[in-house]
């Protein structure tokens, strides 16, 4: 029977910062145990990377450090690079997207789509920036969250509520770039259509059938999966613009685009296609084999990228025709740090580059840790002092106490020569057995893509040789049955020639150790398990220590260096970017009184306001009403801010805002003034 070819894709990290631990273990190393274990099972495997180089979030940050796009995505893909290389990630290749050869298969890919009717064509309004002459990207705009008051929620996500929002919802608008409200202007993008794909994206994602077809099996895919995309199916799923109006990324290939790039989600993916086929031109090989045919496609992903590579790129897969869809998603929820939530804003995270600078010799340990907590199913969480007790308790104690133990003892009393395996006891025997048995029921977790499952049961074969050496004491028997110390220790040596067979997937760097020190070496999955691996007389090396223990100074530092590069623990958003004074100078902020109050119609969250600001009477429209009844906020005298630009909410125009404290838990509350201050008062 011929064995399952697969191609394999990591999510593209975006090149606009480093890595930390939440992107590795979620992502990249759950692939490459996954990758490892095909290689050494003999499958037809290609792993596919590399970086996602285009989008608003990377004109963002050349912005910000006054650099052009093209500087940043060169630095970051360098480094994003020789992390992976020094973590012993080993894709394939990895790739980026500002390639030609992905501008030119992206460009194709779209004009293919477009030829055969697969976009619409729409004339909308997008908001626009007249001080710097441009479109607004989704995540260039933010505002305040008409779902739960977040006043820092972006043009395409409330990240503090997680609703998926598009710019024309938000309060009080404001460009990222200039700071100032945009405009409403009109402008043309093509679509993808996808309400029309909804029946069978329900059939392909519930049942695993393509028109009619079996094509996965869902029962392998994680619910999470599975779950989140019936939601926005059942939901309702609604045409997405594939274009935008910007000047970094894939040109649209159409007449009149000027000024329109590919929407990063169509470009983004289809850099695993051309991410191929620059591999497949290295390696004299033909690209499509990779993209067509009887072949499993799988996507690693944390959990914020489901829908797209589950509904968005299969949609786009079938559009195009005569490519593959995803056998299975085996998406991974959050690795959060020290009682807290990865954050790049406030630098609360671990870099990879920059663990790798520091323990460059502690790779595996590293992996090891994050396989034993992966956020497979939940969200799990990192902390030093876990990943001391790991190292030490585990790695350590048992997988390198019974390797150290085992050949020690072989070089003590065989000068280093492998001893013969004499008549067997029944307790020999059961252990022998349960040796036969572990790699098979790896192979099935791995499969099964619980690969932290996976690792455990590689490290119960460590267990049972230390436990098999601390019940037979050969050390002690030495002296009374020197015959039966010779099975023993033979015994303890095929567990370890086994162990470096098993550890290759999840501790690459350990396994070529232990291959070294017994002058064994194997990639062959279907030898593990046997008992003859060596031969009695072939000699073996003297070991060096495994596992250095973990001090507690090690995690007291790199907590006390979480803790400087975020020195207040606070549950409040981060300082937004400096302004300069003249900004603050424009803002007209004064003292008004609340007139009158009435809810808004069928709008839970707001309430129609008659102020007096001391000047005039205004209308403004506020989103307090889940705080704050009608009759709680007459007669309060409340900061607003007067010369924000006049905005219609539900069809009422609010002609300013009234400014709120927040605390940790949402709550609001007025700033009230102390007594003596009236309506129209300058606040300063």
């Amino acid at each position: 029977m011929s064995k399952a070819k697969y191609t394999i894709t990591a999510a593209l990290p975006y090149a606009n910062g480093p890595l930390h631990l939440g992107h590795v273990a979620g992502v990249y190393l759950p692939a490459d145990i996954f990758v490892r274990f095909l290689r050494m099972n003999d499958h037809d495997v290609v792993f596919i990377c590399g970086s996602d180089e285009h989008g608003a979030a990377i004109t963002l940050r050349a912005k910000k450090e006054g650099i052009t796009p093209q500087e940043i995505v060169d630095k970051y893909n360098a480094q994003i690079g020789k992390s992976f290389r020094d973590f012993d990630i080993s894709f394939d290749i990895f790739h980026r997207t500002s390639s030609p050869i992905h501008h030119e298969t992206a460009q194709a890919f779209f004009k293919k789509l477009y030829d055969n009717g697969k976009f619409t064509e729409d004339t909308s309004e997008h908001y626009y920036d007249e001080e710097y002459n441009q479109f607004l990207a989704d995540r260039y705009i933010t505002g305040e969250c008409p779902k739960c008051s977040n006043p820092s929620a972006y043009g395409d996500q409330c990240e503090k509520c997680g609703s998926d929002l598009s710019p024309t919802e938000l309060i009080n608008p404001k460009s990222t770039l200039s700071g100032k409200s945009p405009v409403l202007k009109t402008t043309s993008h093509w679509y993808l259509p996808m309400d029309r794909h909804e029946d069978w994206l329900r059939e392909w994602i519930k049942e695993g059938k393509l028109d009619g077809v079996q094509q996965h099996d869902p029962k392998a895919w994680r619910n999470q999966v599975i779950g989140q995309c019936m939601s926005w199916i059942d939901g309702g799923l609604h045409p997405r613009a594939m274009t935008r109006d910007l000047d970094w990324g894939v040109k649209v290939p159409l007449p009149n685009s000027d000024g329109k790039v590919l929407y990063v989600w169509l470009d983004a993916p289809i850099g695993y296609i051309s991410a191929t086929k620059q591999w497949a031109l290295d390696h004299n090989k033909n690209w499509e084999d990779y993209w067509t045919g009887d072949r499993k496609l799988v996507h690693f992903i944390g959990k914020d990228n489901i829908v797209f590579h589950a509904i968005i790129f299969p949609i786009l897969l079938k559009d195009h025709g005569g490519l593959i869809l995803p056998d299975n998603v085996p998406a991974y929820e959050f690795l959060n740090l020290e009682g807290d939530k990865f954050s790049t804003s406030r630098n609360w995270a671990v870099w990879l580059h920059e663990y790798m600078e520091a323990y460059p010799d502690k790779s595996d340990e590293l992996k090891y840790v994050l396989t034993s907590i992966a956020p497979e199913s939940k969200d799990s969480e990192f902390t030093w002092k876990e990943f001391q007790t790991r190292i030490n308790s585990e790695l350590a104690d048992i997988l390198g106490n019974f390797v150290n133990r085992a050949l020690v003892l072989t070089q003590k009393y065989y000068e280093g020569s492998v001893p013969e395996k004499n008549e067997l006891t029944d307790e020999d025997k059961r252990v022998l057995e349960e040796m036969s048995a572990i790699p098979d029921r790896i192979s099935k977790l791995v499969y099964a893509y619980k690969l932290r499952d996976a690792q455990a049961e590689a490290m119960n074969l460590a267990r049972l040789g230390n436990k098999y050496l601390a019940e037979t004491e050969p050390w002690k028997l030495v002296k009374t049955d020197p015959e039966r110390v010779k099975t023993i220790m033979n015994i303890a040596l095929q567990i370890t020639a086994n162990l470096s067979i098993i550890l290759q997937p999840f501790l690459p760097a350990t396994a070529k150790k232990l291959s070294d020190f017994l002058n064994f070496t194997s990639s062959d999955w279907t030898k593990a398990g046997r008992d003859n691996l060596l031969n009695a007389g072939e000699k073996i090396n003297s070991p060096t220590i495994l596992f250095q223990k973990i001090e507690d100074e090690l995690v007291e530092n790199e907590v006390a260096k979480l803790k400087s590069s975020n020195p207040v623990e606070s549950k409040f958003e981060p300082q937004k970017e400096a302004i300069n004074f003249d900004d603050f100078t424009k803002m007209d902020i004064r003292l008004g009184t609340i007139l009158t109050a009435e809810k808004v119609e069928k709008a839970d969250k707001l309430l129609k306001l008659t102020v007096n600001t001391g000047v005039d009477i205004r209308t403004v429209v506020s989103g307090i009403a889940e705080h704050y009844s009608p009759e709680e906020v007459v007669g309060k005298t409340v900061s607003i801010l007067m010369n924000l630009a006049p905005r219609k909410i539900r069809g009422i125009e609010s002609q300013g805002m009234i400014l709120m404290a927040e605390n940790e838990e949402g709550k609001l509350s007025f700033m009230i003034p102390e007594k003596g201050f009236e309506a129209g008062g300058t606040i300063r």
